[in-house]
């Protein structure tokens, strides 16, 4: 009997907390979330040396943040030092850095932050931003080694952000991104059959969105809008249905004109 009661319990907490969270959620849809104040913050970028983590520096530095600017391209990154300087940052610190070896971060790490996750849990606050992909939702044709990666960054985000959930640490917030193809240069040669509803997306468009989901502490974002609908599809559809829907989106041929970002000529 008590184990009934404690059920009972326990499903009308569940209703009533999710009837909270939907309503919330759907006053943020018709009314735009607050957007925090960055202001002050460090904000550390990888891979600032050119494409996406530029362009997120210049936007920080007009929000008058602190830059910790990270890429293994000296050259490049000094540039973005310049550039965000010219934005109006008033504090830019530039290290070269190679994210893929681990002695490297923790050499670069100890000039700027002792720890990261750590520091953040001490201090009650933080961000954690993972620049994931529609390659790490959706398996692609051809490009199996990126969706692998990918896929891993998206689950490693989404691990800690329950992590942090389950400790109850508020302060600590997440934003996982996974963008369509953007023209960076990376995917170069790559096009898409249905440029309507999955277009190669400008570079200033993407960072702009990442920006604004940050300062509104959104969880994710899929950009565009559509790959939400993608997922929610692939999860209700029959494989084969879901593989006729791909070919039509022409998923399947997305890579046939890549060239890649050295290749071009």
């Amino acid at each position: 009997m008590a184990s009934k009661l404690k059920s009972a319990k326990e499903l009308i907490v569940f209703l009533g907390k999710s009837g909270i969270a939907f309503l919330e959620a759907t006053m943020f849809t018709i009314i735009p979330k607050p957007r925090k104040n960055v202001a002050g913050e460090i904000v550390l970028i990888t891979g600032a040396g050119s494409g996406l983590g530029r362009l997120l520096a210049i936007r920080f530095a007009r929000l008058g943040s602190v830059l910790v600017l990270w890429d293994i391209n000296k050259e490049g990154n000094e540039d973005t030092y310049r550039m965000a300087r010219e934005a109006g940052a008033t504090r830019v610190y530039a290290y070269t850095c190679d994210c893929s070896q681990r002695e490297d971060i923790y050499r670069v790490a100890k000039q700027t932050y002792k720890s990261f996750l750590p520091a953040m849990i001490a201090n009650k606050r933080g961000h954690l931003v993972c620049i994931s992909s529609s390659a790490g939702l959706v398996g692609v044709n051809k490009l199996a080694d990126y969706c692998a990666s990918k896929f891993a960054a998206f689950g490693f985000a989404e691990s800690v952000f329950v992590e942090t959930l389950v400790q109850k640490l508020e302060g600590i917030k997440t934003t996982i991104v996974c963008p369509f193809f953007i023209k960076t240069g990376m995917f170069e040669g790559c096009s898409t059959a249905r440029p309507f509803l999955l277009p190669i997306l400008e570079p200033e468009y993407v960072a702009d969105k990442i920006v604004d989901a940050i300062l509104q502490e959104k969880v994710y974002l899929n950009v565009p809008r559509f790959i939400s609908f993608v997922m929610l599809l692939k999860s209700i559809l029959p494989v084969k249905v879901s593989m006729l829907l791909a070919d039509y989106m022409g998923v399947f041929n997305v890579m046939d004109g890549f060239v890649g970002k050295n290749k071009k000529n």
